[in-house]
């Protein structure tokens, strides 16, 4: 759980790490179904409901960039998805009724991962309220090298900065003057978590390193946080996992702004940001070194 100066400051700069979340067996299960998963994209060589592949992916050398909706094809990220601890943790931010709304495992490997441009997750699934957050497993240690995880402190309190381009939603900032000086990196040891704002301006650059980078996302929101886009019944229900369902959405005034028209690449955040004219990192790359 957290203590008071952890909420602090996940209240005041949008984000966290907590490292020991899971301990060492579960982080070492979770590696390796990830590489069965892996191996089973050697059979694939198109993006599906279950993998999105980096380019240059074959069966030769699997390349695999993300594993969609991973809970539903393994009950080892089920588990994951339902972590007592992570739940409690979570609990202490958004409250005890906890429905997740997303989940995905981005893949950076050795030395060719590809980059998530600067976003904010709030830009593709605005809420009625925005007690949402992701919380990030690591699956392996993740340091500047490997393409950890890069935020903004207390962008979460600011605008929601425009994602698109030509009058489509591109899923990345397209603001003109947006500068990412401020970025920050959250380093982990495996079996640690990240936790950011859905309001949170963050990305990732490319694994320029030797060691790969795996980390697990879900999305959690606030029971009573209806999405702006509509759900539907069956879905609302299915995605509780703790506390008590309630059909009276809580709104508060919280900027919007709708990711429409959509995009022209749909399947990922990766496809999505294909059709940007140039990448949203600046001085972020420099202090980096990539």
């Amino acid at each position: 759980m957290l203590d008071e100066k952890q909420v602090a400051f996940y209240r005041k700069e949008g984000y966290i790490g907590v490292e020991g979340v899971l301990n060492r067996a579960e982080t070492e299960e979770l590696g390796w179904v990830t590489d069965e998963f892996v191996e089973r994209s050697r059979q694939v060589s198109e993006h599906d409901d279950i993998f999105d592949l980096e380019p240059g992916h074959s069966a030769e050398r699997p390349r695999l960039r993300r594993i969609k909706n991973p809970a539903a094809h393994h009950s080892a990220y089920d588990r994951a998805l339902r972590h007592p601890e992570i739940l409690g943790i979570v609990a202490q931010l958004i409250g005890p009724a906890i429905r997740y709304n997303g989940q995905k495992l981005n893949l950076k490997s050795a030395e060719f991962g590809s980059p998530v441009e600067w976003h904010q997750d709030w830009a593709f699934y605005p809420h009625t309220n925005d007690d949402l957050l992701a919380v990030g497993i690591a699956l392996d240690d993740m340091t500047l090298k490997n393409g950890c995880l890069l935020v903004i402190p207390g962008s979460h309190q600011g605008p929601i900065l425009d994602h698109h381009q030509g009058g489509r939603f591109v899923g990345a900032v397209t603001q003109e003057g947006f500068d990412d000086g401020a970025a920050v990196p959250v380093e982990l040891r495996a079996g640690g978590i990240s936790i950011h704002h859905a309001r949170m301006l963050h990305g990732s650059l490319p694994n320029t390193s030797a060691r790969p980078r795996r980390l697990l996302l879900f999305q959690y929101c606030a029971g009573d946080a209806w999405p702006v886009m509509g759900s539907s019944m069956e879905a609302w229900e299915q995605s509780l996992l703790c506390g008590h369902l309630t059909y009276q959405p809580r709104v508060t005034p919280v900027p919007i702004r709708l990711p429409l028209p959509p995009a022209v690449r749909q399947g990922s955040i990766y496809e999505t940001q294909t059709v940007l004219e140039k990448s949203t990192f600046k001085k972020a790359r420099e202090k980096v070194g990539v």
